[in-house]
């Protein structure tokens, strides 16, 4: 029986409608500029997350994103500690290129936020080339590159003047100072060696009584009161900075106003997700550019009372278990405005895990898994080699692992690409784009090299061989750690990148292909390649050391130190103190 000429077109149209209407809506959803919200962890090591092979620790929502969308397995920072590793981030640039890496063991990140030093205001971040194609940007949580220059509110490092138009969050980040039961983060062994100065020099003058009353010798007062009035003097230069850190560092900010001084680290999480929530319902009509940067798992370890016990890891697992729970409140608002399709979600850490963070012998930092060393060790892969994740319905692969060498600094070129920015062609951009690789039209990483810096030190070089997979690592430097045969620099808290340090010549090799942990190095004996190899990778580092010009260095002696005139004060410096936000959160949290 024939079919009316009527029905036969509505058949027509309705095949045509979804054949050619599917595959526009794919279309559109690859060519348009997506949402993006980028998620980054603080100091959580690769080895802390279920996908990357944890059991001990929940962490379903992060699993979720690597089910739904690509895991990187050989993804690395392009520093250990996270000030200089966060500036690679944000500018797709090794640190060493703005000044922000330090030749110093003491001050290897920003440590005050009274402090000059800050990313440089002509570096371009992947905000402002956003900013520039129409996102509205927004940052929640940790920044950590600097405040101000020369006066106390010009802010010229501030996020609003790196291309974000709304900051709420930390300028600085979480310390264990900005908890007053715990123990002190910020240069604890100095502080310790400032109070034994003071009481040394409190005594001299209590000493010299001794002889004045007992007639040995005279000892005019004048002497007595001038030695008193030195050590007053030197207890008061160094306490006014130390001995309030909690109050000058541990500050919260919307936008360019203080709204907590110092910062109730029992709210800033709800506080927090709850700005990061209403950023994505306020520009859910996009693109929208989010940056959360949250504070776990960075100690003092703030974790809300329902999470405490949660986890088979702890107090530090229970953390991990919240910042999860956080990521899955982030995922749920995205499905509920529908935007899941059309956003790019990543996943990532600054650097490693902190091993030395310890607490009554209980472990308060994360695990790296099978790799080597932390963070703050230089070019070791447990503090550089980080969690990935990559997800983008109806663009990226569901469930795709790639093992190919990527770097945080290929962010700012793949959101550039994605986002229809231009690239600034005044400068060296170290990133690469990942769309490629990622979506399966490259097979292989276009990072033939990789340098890792500890501070302005390099320390080591990674060399991709792409003609046969092998990715080769040599060490020139590596961290002496303390005590004998311990695993991380005890001793001292943090590894040094100079001077506590051991030089090899020839360098340390390893094949990380084959030995990811860095447990065989390799020897002209037992390596046919070994000389050809270094060599290899010597004339890269000489090559590349062509490419890097003088800057001002941000982490100078006099950047670094706390100015009285740059500290941020909410009310009369130095009485500073105040709690802008509402005393009652919504219920939902």
């Amino acid at each position: 029986m024939m079919w009316p000429f009527h029905k036969w077109t509505c058949w027509l149209s309705v095949h045509l409608w979804c054949l050619f209407g599917g595959l526009s809506s794919a279309l559109v959803t690859r060519n348009s500029r997506p949402n993006i919200v980028l998620l980054m962890a603080d100091d959580l090591g690769v080895g802390d997350v279920c996908c990357y092979g944890n059991n001990t620790v929940s962490t379903p929502n992060i699993d979720r994103l690597a089910s739904e969308g690509v895991r990187l397995t050989q993804h690395l920072a392009a520093a250990s500690v996270c000030t200089p590793s966060r500036t690679a981030f944000l500018t797709g640039r090794y640190p060493v290129r703005s000044g922000m890496a330090s030749p110093f063991n003491l001050n290897r990140v920003l440590t005050w936020l009274g402090g000059s030093g800050g990313l440089p205001t002509n570096e371009t971040t992947f905000a402002k080339l956003l900013q520039h194609r129409g996102y509205r940007t927004g940052l929640i949580g940790k920044w950590h590159q600097g405040l101000s220059c020369a006066s106390r509110n010009d802010h010229c490092y501030h996020p609003l003047n790196h291309g974000f138009d709304y900051f709420y969050g930390l300028p600085f980040g979480l310390l264990s100072d900005c908890q007053a039961s715990r123990t002190p983060e910020l240069h604890r062994w100095l502080r310790i060696k400032l109070w034994m100065s003071t009481a040394v020099l409190g005594l001299v003058p209590v000493l010299l009584l001794v002889p004045k009353y007992a007639r040995w010798f005279p000892v005019p007062w004048k002497v007595l009161l001038a030695l008193g009035l030195l050590a007053f003097l030197f207890f008061v230069a160094w306490y006014s900075s130390y001995g309030f850190t909690r109050r000058w560092n541990c500050i919260l900010m919307r936008n360019h106003d203080i709204v907590q001084q110092p910062l109730r680290e029992g709210r800033v999480t709800s506080l927090l997700l709850k700005e990061a929530l209403a950023f994505i319902d306020r520009y859910k009509r996009g693109p929208f550019l989010l940056f959360v940067s949250f504070l776990h798992v960075h100690t003092p370890l703030i974790t809300k009372e329902k999470f405490v016990g949660h986890s088979k890891y702890g107090l530090y697992g229970d953390n991990v278990e919240e910042m999860d729970w956080m990521v899955g409140r982030i995922l749920e608002a995205l499905d509920r405005e529908r935007l899941s399709n059309h956003t790019l979600v990543y996943f990532t850490s600054d650097n490693g895990g902190r091993l030395e963070v310890q607490e009554g012998g209980a472990q308060l930092g994360g695990s790296n898994g099978v790799y080597k060393g932390g963070k703050g060790m230089g070019g070791w892969e447990g503090g550089i080699r980080v969690p990935g994740i990559f997800r983008w319905p109806t663009v990226l692969e569901a469930g795709k692992v790639i093992d190919e060498p990527t770097s945080l600094m290929d962010i700012y070129p793949t959101l550039s690409y994605v986002g229809g920015g231009i690239l600034p062609q005044d400068r060296v951009i170290d990133g690469r784009n990942l769309m490629p690789l990622l979506e399966g039209r490259v097979s292989h990483s276009d990072h033939e090299f990789l340098f890792h810096y500890c501070g302005v030190y390099l320390h080591t070089a990674r060399w991709h061989q792409k003609d046969c997979a092998t990715v080769w690592k040599v060490h020139y430097v590596t961290p002496k750690f303390s005590p004998d045969g311990a695993d991380a620099c005890y001793g001292s808290g943090i590894c040094s990148c100079s001077g506590d340090v051991t030089y090899h010549d020839p360098p340390l090799l390893f094949d990380i292909s084959r030995d990811p942990s860095e447990a065989r190095p390799l020897s002209p004996d037992n390596e046919a390649l070994f000389g050809s190899v270094v060599k290899k990778i010597e004339a890269a580092i000489k090559e590349h050391r062509r490419t890097l010009t003088p800057v001002p260095q941000q982490f100078s002696v006099f950047n670094t130190i706390w100015k009285p005139w740059l500290q941020p004060c909410c009310g009369t410096f130095p009485f500073c103190g105040c709690d802008k936000e509402d005393d009652i959160l919504s219920t939902a949290w």
